[in-house]
C-alpha cells in the first residue's frame, strides 16, 4: 500500500528520522494558514508547494513550486489543487491533485554548502537481505544514475541476524563524502531510518533527496513509502492511511467484493482460483498469442455470486476481447463453478465478448456437461492448452 509523502514524512517523523516539515491543506486558506504556522513553527520566509498523489516526478509536472510569499502560497496552491497532474510515472491522463503539502523552505544560505543524495532501504529478493541502496547524486531520477554513472550507487546488505550495524552506518556516510557534524548527523539518520522500515513493516523506502544543509544538518526532504499489505493487520493506524482516490476504482471494488484483482493492459480477461494458477493462466496465454487484461483471483470460494462480480469486473475493462475462466476444483467443486459461471451468465445478460471456461478437478465432467448444456454461448475445454488455443480462434 502507498502513502502520501505527508503521511511517510509524519510516519518517519515518529522513529526519529528527522524531515522538513509541512502541513497539508485541502484548499488555498488551508495552504495560507499552513504556511503561516510553519512560519511561526520554524521561521521560515519561502515555503514549497508540493501536490500529494501517489506518483513521482511531480515537479516535472508542475506539482512542486516555490512560493515566496503568503500571496504566491494562495496562488500557487489554487493552480495545483484540482488539476490533472501529469508526471513519468502516470497516465497520459494523469492523477487529480486532491491536496498539496506546505513545506518550509530548507535550502537556506548558510556556512556550508547543501548537498543532495539518494537512498532507499528495500529487501533485495536474490537473498534474503535488507539493503540500502545510496548515492551522491540526490534529487534525479536513480534509473538514470544507474545507467549513466553505476559507480556512483552504493550497496550496504544487512544481516537479518545481528540488524544494521554502527560501522554499517558510518560505512554509509563516508562513501557519501561527509564529515564532521553532517557525517554525525548521516549516522543518526540511517540508523532511524532503518528503524522505521523494520517497525512498520515497510516493503520500501526511497528518500530523494536526503539533504544536507547549510548547518550541517540531515533531513528527509521527500519520502515515498510502500508498506506490505500483508503485514497491515499488525498496523491498524497505517491502514487507515490507505487513499482510495488514489488507486484504481476497479481495484478497489475488486477488493471490497473480496477479490483480488490487478488491472493489465491487455485484450483477454481471466477469471482463475488460486495465484499460482492465476499466473500460468496469464502466461500461457501470452504464449498462445494473447495478451492478459488482468490478474484475477476469485479464491476457493467460486460460487455464482463471486463468479457474477468477477464477470462484471472484468467487463468494466473496455480493451477485453475474450474471457477465460480457468477454475481448478479442489476444495470446491466444479459442478457448482459451472453452475456459477451459468447463472451469472444469464443474470448479467447478454456478455458481448466470448467465454472459454476450462474446469479441471473434482466433478469436471459433471461440470463440463453443464457448460455445454447450458445453451449459452460458453466454449468449455479441459486441458490448459486447449483453452489457450480457444482464446486464439476466438481472437482471430
Amino acid at each position: 500500500m502507498n502513502i502520501h509523502e505527508y503521511q511517510a514524512k509524519n510516519t518517519l517523523k515518529s522513529f526519529g528520522v528527522s524531515i522538513q516539515e509541512g502541513i497539508v491543506a485541502q484548499t488555498p486558506e488551508e495552504a495560507v494558514n499552513a504556511a503561516k504556522k510553519l512560519n511561526e513553527q520554524t521561521g521560515t520566509e519561502w515555503w514549497v508547494i508540493k501536490a500529494q498523489i501517489h506518483a513521482g516526478g511531480r515537479g516535472k509536472g508542475g506539482g512542486v513550486k516555490l512560493a515566496k510569499s503568503l500571496e504566491d502560497v494562495k496562488e500557487i496552491s489554487s493552480e495545483i489543487i484540482g488539476m490533472n497532474l501529469v508526471t513519468p510515472q502516470t497516465s497520459a491522463e494523469g492523477k487529480k491533485v486532491h491536496q498539496v503539502l506546505v513545506a518550509q523552505d530548507v535550502y537556506y544560505p548558510g556556512e556550508f554548502d547543501t548537498e543532495e543524495y539518494y537512498m532507499s532501504v528495500l529487501l533485495n529478493r536474490a537473498n534474503g537481505r535488507n539493503m540500502i541502496m545510496y548515492s551522491t547524486e540526490g534529487g534525479m531520477d536513480i534509473e538514470s544514475v544507474a545507467e549513466n554513472t553505476p559507480h556512483l550507487i552504493f550497496h550496504e546488505e544487512i544481516d537479518p541476524s545481528v540488524g544494521l550495524q554502527a560501522f554499517q552506518a558510518r560505512k554509509i556516510a563516508f562513501n557519501l563524502g561527509l564529515s564532521g557534524q553532517a557525517f554525525k548527523e548521516m549516522v543518526k539518520f540511517v540508523f532511524a531510518l532503518y528503524k522505521a522500515y523494520e517497525q512498520i513493516d515497510a516493503s520500501l523506502f526511497e528518500i530523494n533527496p536526503v539533504l544536507k544543509t547549510s548547518d550541517e544538518k540531515v533531513i528527509a526532504v521527500d519520502s515515498k513509502v510502500t508498506l506490505d499489505n500483508n503485514a497491515l493487520y499488525r498496523h491498524k493506524d497505517l491502514a487507515e492511511l490507505r487513499d482510495v482516490r488514489e488507486e484504481d476504482p476497479t481495484e478497489v471494488e475488486a477488493g471490497e467484493a473480496g477479490l483480488s484483482y490487478v488491472n493489465l493492459d491487455g485484450n483477454v480477461g481471466c477469471m482463475v482460483n488460486g495465484a499460482g494458477l492465476a499466473m500460468a493462466t496469464m502466461d500461457i496465454i501470452k504464449l498462445s498469442g494473447g495478451n492478459p487484461a488482468n490478474f484475477l483471483d476469485v479464491g476457493g470460494t467460486a460460487d455464482a455470486e463471486r463468479v457474477e462480480k468477477a464477470f462484471r469486473i472484468i467487463l468494466k475493462d473496455p480493451n477485453v476481447e475474450a474471457i477465460l475462466v480457468n477454475i481448478f476444483g479442489g476444495i470446491v467443486r466444479c459442478d457448482r463453478v459451472a453452475q456459477g459461471v451459468v447463472d451469472a451468465y444469464r443474470n448479467i445478460g447478454d456478455i458481448p465478448v466470448p467465454i472459454i471456461v476450462r474446469l479441471q478437478g473434482t466433478n469436471a465432467e459433471e461440470a463440463k456437461k453443464i457448460v455445454d448444456e447450458s445453451g449459452l454461448k460458453v466454449h468449455s475445454a479441459i486441458l490448459l492448452q486447449e483453452a489457450a488455443d480457444k482464446v486464439s480462434e476466438v481472437l482471430a
